[in-house]
């Protein structure tokens, strides 16, 4: 019937529909009396916009701090930027309140293989969580410990030898190889030999250049009817693409399984705990290459972060030193758990994390069937809320001074103690939060403080503005982080 329709006719039609929707979505939408831009309340395009350009957190921010904690960001999304949002959206359900806000599918869609993930559904989260809870406990972190410090004496010694020839060197590429050959081994038993080539993995290259794919289709999957089909049409690249990511994901995954062995990683945890009652051979597959992507390039963001600020903030940086040789006589001594007791390199790192959070997106989530309260006011149900990272962590009304590093914040200096800490959420918050931290935690602060003990850092002048030129397409898209390294004797 479409078709035998004149042009003029549908192109009417298609007018009709966008200025009747633009008049409902402004006038008559269940979120139009929440504050927001005109555009941005008016149509999903203006969203899709930010995603596009990569700038979406930072416009976000932007709006927070023109507009206050709740902003409509899209017709049916609302932005939040405080403790109190954290809490309502993604905090235990106690007393009345027992719905969970489910996370939004349209975000996170299943994996190729078309089954669920960890990040998905809040019943099939519970057991993915209990099952992975074993290979991220404190017990398995000691286990693991051998495998984490081996990647880190080779990170060091490879930048030993850069330092002895003067070779500038970016410190993101091997923040990188770092993190992604732990995970690497952790979860398929044998690193993706970046350390010892130089070079990225062919797989992670396919991640950093796929993730603007997976952006595009989820812009893709919030757009109904023939312009989404349209769309999804000219996205069959960034599909094929992801599919070969996970493919070979997948094949690791099996290749690790169907081994025999006790080396004390992550699926000799898995597979443990499945012998009782957990994961099928798919469901294993799907998570291993959220694991991989989830605790690599953030901790590698982390670091990136920390360095850069602490070379920008010589104070800062001289403070770590000093408790850094003040806490060790030999090298030796440096370990996963004696850095644990470090106040001021815990505070470095928190501080960080707060100016510069490795996931700085919102992870959207949908209200209850039945609605429920978010910072006093009810939100009907079915619709998209979430705490924006960066918004939090750099908005005023949360911490003072908010855009400058400054770790004292985090050591009982007087002058913070107003700072809102409960909006400071970088691993996430409640039943869902992010399982690895301990494991992010433990091998920052061996990787920092290894470094500073081998190596002074000469920022290069293209590097001095590296933060400002960031785009965000779900992570960071880290430009080069340059410097000159000089080797340390003891």
């Amino acid at each position: 019937m479409l078709f035998s329709l004149g042009p003029l006719t549908i192109v009417y039609g298609l007018v009709i529909f966008v200025v009747a929707k633009t008049i409902y979505n402004l006038y008559l939408h269940p979120l139009r009396s929440y504050p927001g831009p005109l555009l941005a309340r008016a149509t999903r395009w203006y969203y899709s916009y930010y995603v596009k350009i990569g700038l979406l957190p930072q416009k976000t921010k932007e709006l927070h701090d023109q507009y206050g904690p709740c902003v409509r960001i899209a017709p049916d999304e609302l932005s939040y930027n405080t403790a109190e949002a954290w809490e309502d959206i993604c905090g235990h359900r106690t007393g009345q309140r027992t719905e969970s806000f489910e996370k939004d599918l349209t975000f996170f869609p299943p994996a190729p293989n078309g089954v669920d993930s960890i990040v998905r559904i809040d019943d099939v989260h519970r057991r993915f969580r209990r099952l992975l809870s074993h290979p991220m406990s404190d017990k398995a972190l000691g286990s693991q410990q051998e495998i984490i410090t081996g990647y880190v004496d080779q990170l060091i010694h490879e930048l030993r030898q850069r330092s002895e020839r003067s070779e500038v060197v970016d410190m993101v590429r091997w923040f990188n190889f770092t993190s992604f050959d732990i995970l690497g081994d952790l979860a398929f038993g044998e690193s993706f030999g970046c350390l010892g080539s130089g070079l990225m993995h062919p797989w992670i290259e396919l991640i950093f250049t796929s993730i603007k794919s997976v952006m595009d289709m989820q812009i893709i999957r919030r757009i109904p009817g023939l312009f989404s089909l349209i769309l999804t049409i000219a996205g069959l690249q960034q599909k094929q693409d992801l599919q070969e990511q996970f493919m070979f994901c997948q094949k690791k995954a099996r290749e690790r399984y169907t081994k025999e062995t006790t080396r004390p990683d992550f699926m000799t945890y898995i597979l443990r705990a499945t012998e009782e009652k957990g994961m099928t051979p798919e469901e294993i597959e799907a998570n291993a290459q959220i694991l991989i992507m989830a605790g690599s390039e953030t901790t590698a963001s982390a670091l990136s972060g920390t360095l850069f600020y602490l070379l920008k903030n010589s104070m800062a940086m001289q403070k770590l030193r000093q408790e850094i040789h003040a806490t060790f006589q030999a090298e030796a001594e440096i370990t996963m758990r004696s850095t644990q007791s470090m106040e001021y390199l815990h505070a470095v790192l928190q501080e960080a994390m707060r100016v510069y959070p490795p996931v700085p997106c919102t992870f959207p989530r949908t209200t209850p069937p039945g609605g429920a309260m978010v910072c006093g006011r009810f939100v009907p149900g079915g619709y998209i809320v979430g705490v924006n990272q960066l918004a939090a962590m750099t908005s005023e009304k949360n911490f003072k001074d908010p855009l400058k590093f400054i770790p004292e914040r985090w050591c009982g200096d007087e002058r913070y103690q107003e700072d809102s800490r409960k909006a400071y959420q970088p691993f996430s918050y409640g039943p869902r939060n992010c399982l690895g931290k301990n494991l992010a935690y433990a091998e920052m602060r061996l990787v920092l403080t290894r470094l500073l003990w081998n190596f002074e850092f000469d920022l290069l002048e293209e590097s001095k503005d590296w933060h400002a030129k960031q785009k965000v397409w779900m992570m960071w898209d880290k430009g080069d982080l340059k410097v000159r390294l000089k080797p340390l004797r003891h």
